[in-house]
């Protein structure tokens, strides 16, 4: 509009005009190089301000400000005569148990608990993404001394193939709101797990993320082998429970994907990406001496790093990932390393 209306007040002398007859186009000036300059001038700013806005825009678009709702489904797995129960959040209109679904489709966030850590220490998980329009699903399995962590990684591959097929059907509370595409994610033991889940990927899985993953039994850095979907690994500097060099290194080197970043928060810590647990925080405890960051200071850095990956992943926004990558670069309070072949990005730094 700017320029339109710089080339209403234009002397006669210049003339614009495209091979369609629009006044977008091509500018032929006679003799009038101040013109040229002003123009020119004008164009670039135009142009950064269109930037911007493309960037700015996804941001605008997803952050729909949903309420939470919440219900309890039993999962039946035929193949291995296996019930999987799981909570789930969803985007609403209201809060509550069982309330309708928003009037719109949703990907799919499936979370494997850490050992011992119930579901309910994660709502900081579902509190920060359930309201910019996901669907987060902890399968509550394996919730005991001796967990079998194979069966907990089909677990999380069953629900999220599951929940995809429940938009499909008319009986479902999800009808018609899905969207076929979902993220493994896992904090600890639920980390190491997400690997195991990934093996022989189906199409829906998008994208594998983790926090402070631990090593299994199968060993999940022997299945990081076989993911190759796109994938994040957070791991904390200073967690002594399962310690980046002995866990997510090798995780992070082991992964065939195309496309993958590692994320290691300074000062970070391994039960500060989750909400307080006595279980965690007293295993913690027995091996740290304390940590020179916050729990809310971690969990802001996870989130900031965190919705651009699935923005990006999960909902097609290719800002997202420049901004992604431009915060990987700029932030202090990481260190990172990353492959990732789409944008032509291989850095250790």
């Amino acid at each position: 509009n700017l320029i339109f209306k710089f080339l209403q007040i234009l002397p006669k002398s210049v003339r614009t005009r495209t091979n369609k007859g629009s006044l977008i186009g091509q500018v032929i000036f006679k003799n009038n190089l101040t013109y040229i300059i002003i123009y020119l001038t004008l164009k670039l700013h135009i142009m950064k301000i269109s930037y911007y806005f493309l960037i700015l825009f996804p941001f605008i678009s997803y952050a729909q400000n949903y309420n939470i709702g919440n219900t309890e489904i039993e999962f039946y797995d035929e193949t291995r005569n296996r019930i999987i129960p799981t909570q789930i959040y969803y985007p609403s209109e209201q809060t509550g148990e069982n309330v309708s679904i928003s009037n719109s489709s949703f990907p799919i966030i499936v979370f494997g608990h850490g050992f011992l850590i119930g579901w309910e220490t994660y709502s900081n998980f579902w509190e920060e993404l359930v309201p910019k329009g996901y669907i987060l699903c902890f399968p509550t399995t394996e919730m005991n001394f001796s967990p079998n962590h194979e069966e907990f990684g089909q677990d999380l591959k069953y629900v999220a193939n599951e929940i995809i097929q429940m938009g499909n059907q008319i009986s479902s509370i999800f009808f018609n709101s899905i969207m076929p595409k979902s993220a493994i994610m896992g904090h600890s033991m639920g980390g190491g797990a997400s690997f195991l889940s990934s093996t022989n990927n189906t199409s829906s899985i998008t994208t594998l993320i983790n926090f402070a993953a631990a090593e299994t039994s199968p060993s999940a850095i022997s299945a990081a082998l076989d993911v190759d979907v796109p994938s994040l690994i957070f791991a904390g500097e200073e967690d002594c429970v399962t310690p980046p060099m002995s866990n997510q290194i090798p995780m992070y080197d082991a992964t065939n994907a195309s496309c993958k970043t590692l994320i290691n928060i300074n000062n970070g810590g391994h039960c500060y990406f989750a909400n307080d647990n006595f279980v965690c925080d007293f295993g913690e405890s027995s091996c740290s001496s304390g940590l020179n960051i916050s729990r809310e200071e971690q969990q802001d850095v996870t989130f900031d790093f965190l919705n651009l990956w699935l923005d990006y992943t999960l909902y097609n926004d290719e800002y997202a990932l420049v901004e992604f990558n431009d915060s990987l670069q700029t932030s202090i309070r990481i260190n990172y390393q990353q492959s990732c072949e789409s944008v032509n990005i291989n850095e250790d730094i």
